[in-house]
């Protein structure tokens, strides 16, 4: 596990949430996003304003780490299997991502970097 994005509708209320209640430890507050850990997995909070009646709040995606070394390999994989992926494979927050949709639509992420590789570039 490497990350999980959720997309809120108001991230001052989400982050008494997952800092009072749940914990967790702040690493970065940005305008509309902030990146929390909690144990060694982190968490993202995206504040959204959703114009269409069919998006929503909850999970955004869920990261799996991925070695670089095996990252071309795994990108290969999905496209064998025909596999629809939706963004990359491309670098990002200082790693390889590539994101795609499991049979049910649910988002999906296989990423190379890490949490202090991500927040050398967001600050």
């Amino acid at each position: 596990m490497n990350h999980i994005t959720i997309r809120v509708s108001c991230l001052e209320r989400a982050l008494v949430f997952y800092e009072g209640v749940l914990g967790m430890k702040r690493i970065h507050l940005g305008n509309s996003d902030a990146y929390l850990e909690w144990g060694g997995v982190w968490i993202c909070l995206l504040e959204r304003v959703f114009s269409q009646p069919t998006e929503g709040y909850g999970v955004d995606h869920i990261a799996f780490s991925m070695r670089e070394d095996h990252f071309s390999g795994a990108v290969h994989t999905l496209q064998e299997n025909k596999v629809r992926i939706i963004r990359g494979p491309t670098e990002r927050g200082g790693g390889q991502v590539v994101n795609f949709l499991d049979p049910d639509g649910t988002e999906l992420e296989l990423y190379t970097g890490n949490l202090n590789q991500r927040m050398q570039l967001w600050r």
